[in-house]
């Protein structure tokens, strides 16, 4: 008679997939664009020379926008205003998000806090952060 399990699937499989869903659940929230993690939405990603940061903040006015770097930890911080309604009108749906924000970003120990470069341009916020110059990779002559 061949081996036969008491539960028909592997449960330690299921607990794991049940957990890990859970975990997503409470760490994203549900918005327009899907499931994200805050608004503004963030892509960062590198270089060899830099770490490039671009939020994604359109309605945004660019001197409500404060960007700050300290102990290694980017903090982008910023207000969107509420959209006036005007008088007698109803709103029927509202989802674009309005008020203080507030993104933190660790960053790597190989960028230079004093050559930071910010900008805004059409609802992007771009954060261009160098890296260090002993940080930078150089070709070495074998002799």
């Amino acid at each position: 008679m061949p081996y036969r399990t008491v539960f028909p699937r592997d449960l330690f499989a299921d607990l794991d997939r049940l957990q890990r869903e859970m975990q997503q659940a409470f760490d994203l929230s549900p918005s327009i664009r899907g499931l994200t993690r805050g608004f503004p939405a963030l892509n960062v990603g590198g270089t060899s020379k830099s770490v490039e940061i671009y939020a994604f903040a359109p309605g945004v006015d660019p001197a409500s926008l404060e960007v700050q770097i300290e102990k290694g930890v980017l903090t982008v911080v910023g207000e969107r205003r509420v959209d006036e309604v005007p008088e007698k009108a109803s709103v029927h749906i509202d989802e674009r998000f309005a008020g203080r924000f507030r993104r933190v970003v660790t960053l790597p120990d190989d960028v230079d806090a004093n050559a930071v470069e910010a900008g805004y341009r059409d609802g992007v916020l771009h954060i261009s952060i160098a890296r260090k110059e002993a940080a930078k990779p150089r070709r070495i002559t074998v002799q």
